[in-house]
């Protein structure tokens, strides 16, 4: 058993021995070999404060309680594989990928939970299975990296699952164009059937759809095409490694990624699209929510969603802000035509509220106009 404390290992190993003596004079047989059994935890302090969320009733919170500054977490080894994917990915792509094609996973451009956990996920898993040298696969988060901090339950999740975010690729990091330019891009399009208005340039990339729902036309050179069955993305990738690589799922911290994404995605399993599906891969995941359960986990999650009190003026103005771009008349000397653009950020909270939110609120607002969304 091993403790990692404060980045320093403390090493404590616990044996098992074994030996068996026969009655006949002078002769002692070995019976089993000696037995190691080896355990590693990591002592880390809390990030945030979950005591004022109205989690739901356990034995394990009724017993334990709630430390206010550690946790004692076990290492997982397949959390480990998965960072020193992404590392190695990112490093590849610093390089510039030679010799190789960017086989860039992608989801559409929403940034929920079960979007973010699906692509990561699924890029995993087509590392594992295809194992090819031709290929570099890895996961593109379809948002700015500044975005992220305008979502807390994201925040959250990564941070408890131990994912290496600085690992981790954004959409404004990587110049896909780049590599489609040099013709060694290949792009799968996860829970879509098609890429968004602004990435519709990088269509010809695309060899694989990956859970687009029945019915929807997806381009027709595309070969590799996986239907939905009205399940949670995160389902049928959970689905895929449970036949494939299960080890890599006996970890925590691993299946609490696809286990939040189901249950986002289906209201905590209680929405009407929820599928028998569903149900049984977060049964199987059910390690994954540790001692909040899966209840407790869903409850997290959807309080950090709702969550304002740690933003910043301009992340509550990012959080949930759609822009529309509309075409107007020619000007009066008939050159160009007017184009206008519009946009809208929903608050949650009243401006009262949002106004007193920080001191330099009426600077943060005029800041976000000018800089973050091109309004001005």
């Amino acid at each position: 058993m091993s403790f990692d404390l404060d980045g320093s290992n403390h090493l404590v190993k616990q044996s098992i021995h074994g030996t068996f003596e026969t009655t006949e004079e002078h002769q002692v047989v070995p019976f089993l070999p000696r037995l190691m059994i080896e355990k590693s935890f990591v002592l880390n302090k809390r990030k945030s404060n979950l005591s004022n969320i109205p989690l739901p009733q356990s034995a394990a919170t009724f017993y334990n309680g709630f430390s206010p500054q550690f946790e004692i977490l076990e290492s997982c080894e397949s959390t480990m594989r998965l960072h020193l994917y992404l590392k190695a990915g990112k490093d590849d792509v610093s390089a510039g990928v030679p010799g190789k094609f960017l086989h860039a996973v992608i989801g559409y451009d929403v940034s929920d939970v079960g979007s973010i956990a699906s692509t990561i996920m699924y890029a995993l898993y087509l590392n594992e299975t295809i194992k090819s040298d031709q290929f570099c696969t890895v996961p593109i988060i379809n948002m700015k990296r500044t975005d992220l901090s305008s979502h807390a339950e994201l925040k959250w999740l990564l941070d408890s699952c131990h994912i290496d975010v600085p690992s981790l690729h954004f959409v404004d990091e990587i110049d896909l164009s780049y590599f489609d330019l040099f013709g060694c891009l290949k792009l799968v399009l996860v829970n879509g059937h098609k890429l968004p208005t602004r990435q519709e340039a990088l269509k010809e990339a695309v060899v694989e759809v990956f859970n687009c729902r029945k019915g929807e036309s997806v381009y027709p050179w595309v070969e590799t095409v996986t239907v939905d069955q009205d399940c949670s993305c995160c389902s049928l990738i959970a689905e895929k490694l449970f036949l494939t690589s299960p080890e890599l799922l006996a970890g925590q911290r691993f299946s609490e990624l696809l286990l939040a994404g189901i249950l986002m995605d289906t209201g905590n399993l209680t929405s009407p699209h929820c599928t028998t599906k569903d149900k049984y891969m977060a049964t199987l995941l059910l390690n994954g929510a540790g001692r909040f359960r899966s209840n407790g986990l869903y409850q997290i999650m959807r309080y950090k969603m709702y969550d304002i009190s740690d933003l910043k003026v301009v992340d509550i103005l990012r959080k949930d802000f759609k822009k529309w771009t509309r075409g107007g008349k020619p000007d009066p000397t008939g050159s160009r035509s007017m184009v206008s653009n519009i946009g809208m950020s929903s608050i949650g909270i009243s401006l009262d509220q949002f106004l007193a939110h920080e001191r330099s609120s009426k600077e943060e607002i005029k800041y976000f106009q000018q800089g973050d969304t091109g309004l001005c």
